[in-house]
């Protein structure tokens, strides 16, 4: 009696624990939501990269706007900073997905941003969408593939998280530019904002 005692109680405690471990759905890949560490990451660097550009629109005045360092300066200091807003649109668009009706050719030449104040505006506005887009995304879509046509036999295709480094890179290059078309005016280009 003793041995089938012990055998009921274990097999009770095996039927108890089976019970438990069953009552209890296991968690899947599905029911965790994906990272978004890099994400928190770019939006950072995003948002200080704002930050410097608006800088560098503080330090300009509204005759910037329309100042070419020579006859052969393919742009104004305006034009630099609404091409960065363009690709800004364009590539953005690509990289997260985010609707948008600006891109290429909607800005650089538009003749009715012609005061500081427009110009900043237009600016900002692109980089509040970049950081809209990438907010909306999560660390796995970051893999995801993407192209865009830049011209008529080149249409790179990347991750949209190098996409969005490319874009990155884009606006550092031209916010590097507008620091010559400030020091020509007599003006003062900001401090490097690496942090």
């Amino acid at each position: 009696m003793n041995r089938k005692m012990t055998y009921a109680a274990i097999t009770t405690l095996a039927a108890a624990a089976m019970m438990l471990s069953c009552g209890k759905p296991a968690a899947s890949d599905e029911a965790v939501a994906p990272s978004t560490d890099h994400i928190n990451m770019m939006i950072k660097d995003w948002e200080r990269a704002k930050k410097f550009t608006q800088a560098y629109l503080d330090s300009s005045n509204d005759m910037t706007v329309t100042y070419k360092l020579s006859p052969k300066t393919p742009r104004t200091f305006g034009e630099q900073l609404l091409h960065l807003a363009e690709a800004n649109y364009g590539l953005g668009k690509v990289a997260t997905g985010k609707v948008t009706e600006m891109g290429f050719g909607k800005l650089e030449k538009n003749d009715q941003i012609k005061t500081k104040a427009e110009l900043t505006k237009a600016v900002i506005d692109s980089y509040d969408y970049v950081i809209a887009g990438i907010r909306d995304m999560n660390d796995k879509q970051l893999m995801d593939t993407c192209s865009i046509q830049l011209a008529p036999n080149f249409k790179p295709t990347m991750t949209k998280g190098e996409m969005i480094n490319k874009l990155f890179e884009h606006q550092t290059h031209h916010r590097g530019q507008a620091t010559q078309y400030l020091r020509a005016q007599g003006l003062t280009p900001p401090q490097e904002m690496l942090f």
